[in-house]
């Protein structure tokens, strides 16, 4: 295996010392290390790809020098439009060195969201004009990346290393985000199942929160209702608001998460623009990427109330406690919305989580019954 220090070395050796990036589950050992070594002057987690490159360019055209963009494959789409428009060879050729996290690559088990993106990836780089190496746990790393940066330097356009997963060998970060809460994510969820009527459309966003309400439906032996994000990042409050404009009168109920949030955050400025009344916009926040590995983000350091009613919704509640949410959860019944509900939580997740056992479609079947929706 590769081990993070001295990929690190590498990069610094050929005068790679800024990264930005959106965290990935195969770079997550890469990535600790990265933010242990680095000040934020020199690393920054970005809400999504698109602003890690933008932020690369604009690095790039202040110092001359070529900054990593670290991301998981699946987030090769928010890079489309600039690396087709900015950075490419035909517009600014500005360079970058993208690390790519290769889920679901032909061959390798993964979940049913990466399979398309993994087996199209090569071919995606291809159609974008950029050329890549890809990295295993037996690469000569080092030559790969030299390659890689003599390419970006020579015609000032990216290059990718297309990371294969078990790449990177174990790095533990010694950095620990402070949680404002001692309360897990799924003892949050079960709160919120617990004053739900029955009849609410429920969306649920990417990654362990969508499992954990699969995994309680189960415990309580109810039958599958709710639309389970398992893909599409940042998009869970864009499908929500579509649900609660076709259907005005059941009420909607969004799990986000913080990471999510930030993704695509001019959602939340079209939902209050849209202001539906039958939508509650729940977001659980800990503070981090949990299900990559724990990164932090910046939702710590904002006023996500101020937020909320500088977007237009009507009305913000936050809890921190499990009477507070359940408090919080029967107020909302109350009140016109839209409603953002920020849920205070702690990082961690059961060892044993399950994975939803239905399909994708399956998923969506049993959702769009649940609403009586057309088909």
């Amino acid at each position: 295996m590769i081990q993070p220090n001295a990929f690190f070395q590498t990069l610094k050796q050929h005068q790679i010392e800024m990264f930005f990036g959106v965290p990935d589950s195969l770079l997550a050992n890469l990535c600790a290390y990265v933010d242990d070594q680095l000040p934020a002057s020199q690393h920054r987690i970005t809400a999504n790809e698109g602003n890690a490159l933008a932020m690369a360019a604009g690095y790039h055209l202040a110092s001359g020098k070529v900054a990593a963009v670290y991301l998981q494959n699946s987030g090769l789409g928010n890079l489309v439009n600039p690396l087709t428009s900015l950075t490419d060879a035909e517009v600014y050729k500005i360079p970058a060195l993208l690390i790519i996290g290769w889920r679901g690559e032909p061959g390798v088990k993964d979940e049913p969201q990466h399979i398309k993106q993994g087996r199209i990836t090569p071919a995606l780089l291809d159609l974008l004009s950029i050329p890549y190496f890809v990295l295993d746990a037996d690469s000569d790393y080092q030559q790969q990346v030299q390659q890689a940066v003599e390419y970006t330097q020579q015609h000032q356009s990216p290059v990718a290393l297309l990371v294969r997963k078990g790449a990177f060998a174990d790095h533990h970060s010694g950095r620990a985000v402070i949680a404002a809460s001692s309360m897990k994510r799924e003892e949050a969820l079960a709160i919120v199942l617990d004053n739900l009527s029955g009849d609410e459309a429920v969306i649920s966003t990417t990654g362990k929160t969508s499992r954990e309400v699969f995994e309680l439906r189960k415990q309580r032996g109810e039958t599958q209702r709710d639309f389970l994000t398992v893909g599409a990042m940042g998009h869970t409050s864009s499908i929500a608001l579509g649900v609660a404009m076709a259907q005005p009168e059941r009420a909607v109920v969004c799990i986000d998460g913080d990471g999510s949030m930030l993704m695509h955050l001019g959602a939340m400025a079209i939902i209050g623009s849209v202001a539906p009344a039958n939508l509650l916009h729940l977001i659980l926040n800990n503070q981090s990427h949990e299900s990559v590995g724990g990164q932090p983000t910046v939702a710590g350091e904002i006023n996500i109330g101020a937020l909320a009613a500088s977007l237009n919704y009507k009305s913000y509640l936050t809890a921190s406690t499990a009477a507070e949410v359940a408090a919080a959860m029967q107020q909302a019944k109350q009140l016109t919305g839209p409603v953002l509900l920020e849920v205070l939580i702690a990082q961690g997740s059961r060892d044993d989580l399950g994975r939803p056992d239905s399909t994708a479609e399956q998923n969506k079947t049993a959702f769009m019954r649940h609403i009586d929706a057309s088909q």
